[in-house]
């Protein structure tokens, strides 16, 4: 079975990717910055599935040389096959419009990730084997005055790897890019606003399953693909007085 290292592991999505990919018998690197919590999941994983789950300590706002990271990581617990990177941060709306908030909120949803996916990408490239999956956000495709910053994060993140997509199919690497909807997690916990919330583990499982089947781009849940055309269709000069 394959090694998968999953970024932003205790996140709600990741857990039930983590859940699904577990039940396969596939080993798991569970990547974060709560170690405690990684630990509590590790030790759940493998009571209920008898796989490996290893626990990785890693924070995405530092700076550190990810190809060298990606070397280590790879001698001290085998080969990784496959990535999720489901790490991402968006604080409270009004907290964004401070100029230091956005930028951390660039660097953990899209610079962050973009260095570590672009080590791996290298890995995999010469290797000619593997997959990666992003969470993107359906936030990213247009942008709103309630979380722009993390929309336009989210945005980058979603062309980033369309461009790798496009990169690495050469290689007979899989890119996927995956945009939720508003789901259950402790992110959207007492926004306002919030209708049809998808429950995380199913979100999860649709992951692991469109990953298998070579899919590109996912809206989970599906319905989301319509709402975004018609939000995107929505003529400038209407949307910019709404208030979103």
């Amino acid at each position: 079975m394959t090694q998968i290292l999953i970024v932003g592991a205790t996140s709600a999505m990741a857990r039930g990717a983590a859940f699904a990919w577990a039940a396969q018998g596939h080993r798991l690197l569970l990547a974060g910055r709560d170690l405690n919590e990684l630990a509590r999941l590790a030790s759940d994983i493998q009571v209920r599935f008898q796989t490996r789950a290893e626990v990785i300590e890693l924070d995405l706002d530092d700076n550190a040389d990810r190809p060298a990271w990606v070397t280590n990581l790879e001698a001290n617990y085998g080969q990784v096959d496959g990535v999720l990177l489901a790490a991402g941060w968006m604080p409270e709306a009004e907290s964004m419009r401070r100029g230091d908030v956005a930028i951390q909120v660039i660097q953990r949803n899209y610079t962050g990730p973009v260095a570590l996916l672009n080590a791996f990408a290298d890995v995999f490239e010469q290797r000619e084997l593997g997959f990666i999956v992003g969470i993107a956000s359906v936030a990213g495709d247009r942008g709103r005055q309630s979380n722009y910053p993390y929309g336009a994060a989210k945005a980058g993140f979603a062309t980033y790897l369309a461009g790798l997509r496009n990169r690495l199919f050469h290689a007979g690497v899989s890119v996927m890019t995956v945009k939720p909807g508003f789901v259950d997690t402790r992110m959207t916990f007492g926004l306002p606003g919030l209708f049809l919330v998808a429950d995380p583990m199913q979100v999860g499982e649709v992951i692991v399953n469109s990953q298998r089947k070579g899919r590109n781009e996912i809206y989970v849940p599906g319905f989301w693909r319509l709402i975004l055309l018609i939000i995107r269709h929505v003529p400038e000069l209407i949307f910019k007085r709404l208030k979103l």
